[in-house]
């Protein structure tokens, strides 16, 4: 697919808290024939959208089934801690894991942090997701752990975040279902993987493919011993007369 082709359509996936924004424009640039469309997921629901065929590739959060999958990390992101603004935790710049020993922490089911050991005490409940942990925060029952972009996402002036220095990261790759990696498919792993337009590394132009012939005709003409043949013209290096 070359700058301006037109032909099909490339579907995005992406779960809360990414944002494919920055490569959505450089494909728009440089692919204007080919429209994507964003498809929002929640993120226990992603692989089987990809799976399904309901999307040819996704922004997840690691970690995920891989089966049948190709995966590529892209980038990490800080953990924070989500607490009311009268916490204690707000007067501080950054905190540790061991300074949440003693609060209540939920533990949503679309967490997409691993965690070895859980920090704190267990909460009362365990919210369906993100946005439903960050209600019970803002409630006073309980405090929460989240990638930072997360803990953007469900701002409220009724809340504030600290990093937590020691926690586990998440981390958000790039994946699709490796037996259809089609073209589109490798156009937009070039982009994220920041190729240019003309990088050896990305798809190859078809003005730029040599055919057999083309190559054949271009190498040097060579004599029944396999030695390069001298062109006509060109003088032999030998003794001269004297």
């Amino acid at each position: 697919m070359t700058d301006g082709e037109t032909g099909g359509m490339f579907r995005l996936a992406y779960v809360p808290g990414v944002t494919p924004a920055k490569w959505v424009n450089v494909w728009t640039e440089r692919m204007p024939g080919v429209p994507v469309t964003l498809v929002a997921v929640p993120a226990a629901d992603a692989v089987g959208l990809l799976r399904n065929g309901g999307a040819d590739a996704g922004l997840v959060r690691l970690p995920i089934d891989r089966d049948g999958l190709s995966v590529i990390p892209l980038y990490v992101e800080t953990t924070v801690v989500v607490v009311p603004k009268d916490h204690a935790v707000a007067a501080a710049d950054e905190v540790s894991v061991a300074d949440l020993i003693d609060d209540e922490v939920f533990h949503p089911l679309d967490d997409s942090i691993e965690w070895t050991a859980r920090p704190g005490l267990p909460a009362f409940t365990r919210p369906a997701t993100t946005a439903d942990a960050v209600e019970l925060v803002a409630a006073g029952t309980g405090i929460l752990l989240v990638p930072l972009s997360l803990a953007r996402l469900h701002h409220r002036r009724d809340l504030t975040y600290r990093p937590v220095t020691d926690a586990p990261r998440s981390q958000v790759a790039l994946t699709w279902p490796t037996e259809a990696t089609t073209d589109l498919v490798e156009d937009f792993i070039g982009i994220v993987r920041g190729r240019t337009v003309n990088s050896s590394r990305g798809r190859t132009p078809a003005s730029s493919v040599q055919k057999p012939a083309q190559r054949q005709a271009q190498r040097p003409a060579q004599n029944g011993s396999g030695r390069r043949t001298v062109p006509t013209g060109r003088r032999r290096k030998g003794n001269r007369p004297r």
